[in-house]
């Protein structure tokens, strides 16, 4: 059995500009899992591998939190499966054409056509991120 673990959360904000005075109270606990996880029978992690999705601020090694209860649509960062292969990109919906598009003009758009074996296996809802 797992052992829920919740950690201090400072309710005051932390300037990203000047620095601002700080309080040493903790309001509440907060649990990742409550925040991060909205559909746990729904949700899975996967490790990034690659630089195709840089410009969204994911990074090779980032841990990517996909929620398959939700419904891909254009604009948003989906996990799919082409011919059995898995990426990481955003969806693009215009009229009758979907393309997969990375977020770095090294990576061309990815044209979905019939001949593609495609399913989107879930949307992006969060990058764990170390600096």
């Amino acid at each position: 059995m797992k052992k829920e673990v919740s950690i201090p959360f400072y309710q005051n904000t932390i300037s990203a500009g000047f620095p601002s005075l700080g309080d040493d109270s903790v309001e509440e606990r907060l649990d990742l899992n409550e925040l991060l996880i909205k559909h746990p029978a729904a949700t899975f992690f996967l490790r990034v591998s690659g630089s195709s999705m840089i410009g969204a601020g994911i990074h090779e090694g980032d841990i990517l939190i996909v929620d398959r209860s939700l419904k891909p649509v254009h604009g948003k960062i989906v996990i799919a499966s082409l011919n059995g292969d898995l990426t990481v990109k955003r969806l693009s919906i215009e009229g009758k054409k979907t393309k997969l598009v990375a977020e770095n003009v090294a990576y061309p758009p990815i044209d979905i056509s019939e001949e593609i074996d495609f399913r989107v296996w879930g949307v992006v809802t969060n990058v764990i991120h170390s600096v």
